[in-house]
């Protein structure tokens, strides 16, 4: 395990042990965001999960944004997440806090493996995003 250091958050990105970053939960430690993030970047997405999603539940503004990092971490590193934490990131949806983590998803989690929601999502994306583009070069010629 990783030295690290509660009251100044020095260690906490490496953190591997889960049963400690529980125990910061119970102490309600200032620095459980990274503790989050710590433990999406070292364990696997079962492990990590429930504690991302804990966070995401008890921290607040703006600590409550690692959590979400964590989360489109675990979909940077692994390529799927659990069903809470899909779960969780389609509760909070698109537009605020979250709307990175689920960017992160659509970018780095096959199409086949993504929930129904998701897969809308990514449809209605990049529909938009396809006429946007459109209507921008159609504008930009009518200048010209």
């Amino acid at each position: 395990m990783t030295q690290v250091d509660w009251l100044t958050g020095e260690g906490l990105s490496g953190i591997d042990d889960p049963a400690a970053v529980d125990a910061a939960f119970e102490r309600r430690e200032e620095h459980l965001g990274t503790a989050v993030i710590g433990l999406a970047l070292t364990c696997p997405p079962d492990v990590a999960s429930p504690r991302i999603v804990r966070a995401m539940r008890v921290l607040e503004a703006p600590r409550r944004e690692f959590a979400f990092t964590a989360a489109g971490t675990v979909a940077r590193l692994h390529g799927t997440l659990t069903p809470e934490l899909y779960a969780a990131l389609r509760a909070e949806g698109p537009g605020g806090v979250a709307e990175n983590a689920i960017r992160d998803v659509l970018t780095f989690v096959p199409f086949r493996q993504l929930p129904p929601w998701f897969k809308w999502r990514l449809l209605w994306t990049t529909v938009r995003d396809t006429a946007l583009g459109w209507w921008l070069r159609l504008s930009s010629s009518l200048r010209t």
